[in-house]
């Protein structure tokens, strides 16, 4: 199977489940898995970056959080 094909079906699956989907991302859960996720992930950009990029570590996370999630 080549790598278009694999795209292409990926595409269907997008465009048959996009409610479904759209759904999933919205749901409380989500919400739960991406803050806990989120959070360990800026936790982490933190302990090995340069104080000066906290602020920016931050703003990228809640951009982040927005976008997944109910909140």
């Amino acid at each position: 199977m080549a790598i278009d094909d694999l795209v292409n079906q990926g595409k269907q699956f997008l465009e048959q489940n996009k409610d479904k989907i759209q759904e999933a991302v919205k749901s409380d859960k989500a919400e739960e898995v991406s803050d806990s996720v989120l959070g360990a992930a800026a936790e982490f950009v933190k302990k090995v970056a340069p104080e000066s990029v906290h602020e920016h570590v931050d703003t990228a996370r809640d951009a982040a959080d927005k976008a997944i999630g109910n909140e």
